[in-house]
């Protein structure tokens, strides 16, 4: 009977990770397809992308609302950085492979043999889509349901550690702090095939400027403003270190 189960339904198993059982499986069916399996199968009209859009903001508004409710004394700068990493491309890959999400995907063939399945941006596009999917297949209540099953126990967040893998919120601050400006993001370059681009993003703030790259432009801010704060830091310590050796000199005449 178990197997005739897992016959007649195939994403049985994937749904019992996610902790959320499809009503029309086809939702869920469209979040596995990769852009490239649209390209190559006949009568597949629809693929993941729309529905990566719609899983993100409900994502976003879910992990907002446990934040809100479970923390009641930080304020809006610390709840915003904390939903940010719950809420990452990184942190949304991890969970995707950890479930083994690259099994199910559904990819034309040269996405297939190019490691297609294990490719984290395919991964984390999916993650996001099977979101959306659950949104339209079941309220804000089954976008829960998986954020509560698979992302909530798979990232370890210190509330007090406001930061973390936040660095364009570091950068903001730091920019505003120290030049009473924010940093200006800008997208400079795409390259790759249409179902798989990169994008790639500059971020300046005073003389200092970065670049960046990644599945999208979320992400490729991301990278930038974390290259950006090294070179600040690295800056600020050769600078204090010249100081230092400047202070030190005329004590050893």
């Amino acid at each position: 009977m178990k197997l005739l189960s897992l016959i007649q339904n195939p994403y049985r198993q994937l749904e019992r990770k996610l902790g959320y059982a499809f009503r029309r499986r086809r939702r869920l069916i469209m979040a596995l397809s990769h852009p490239s399996y649209r390209f190559e199968t006949d009568n597949v009209r629809d693929d993941n992308q729309r529905l990566e859009y719609l899983g993100d903001a409900a994502l976003g508004l879910v992990v907002g609302h446990y934040l809100f409710a479970k923390y009641p004394d930080l304020q809006e700068g610390a709840l915003t950085s904390l939903r940010s990493r719950y809420t990452s491309g990184e942190a949304l890959a991890q969970v995707g492979h950890a479930i083994g999400l690259g099994d199910y995907l559904l990819l034309g063939k040269g996405e297939r043999l190019s490691g297609g399945r294990r490719r984290d941006s395919n991964v984390l596009d999916a993650m996001e889509a099977i979101l959306g999917a659950a949104y339209l297949d079941g309220g804000l209540k089954a976008v829960a349901r998986i954020f509560k099953k698979v992302l909530l126990p798979a990232i370890d967040i210190d509330p007090h550690d406001f930061w973390g893998d936040n660095p364009k919120g570091q950068l903001q601050a730091l920019a505003q702090q120290r030049w009473k400006t924010g940093p200006k993001y800008e997208v400079v370059g795409r390259r790759g095939p249409s179902h798989a681009l990169q994008f790639q993003v500059r971020v300046s703030v005073a003389r200092f400027s970065a670049a960046g790259e990644g599945p999208n432009k979320r992400e490729a801010e991301r990278q930038a403003a974390a290259r950006l704060l090294t070179e600040i830091n690295r800056t600020s310590h050769r600078r204090a270190g010249a100081a230092s050796d400047g202070r030190r000199q005329p004590a050893g005449r």
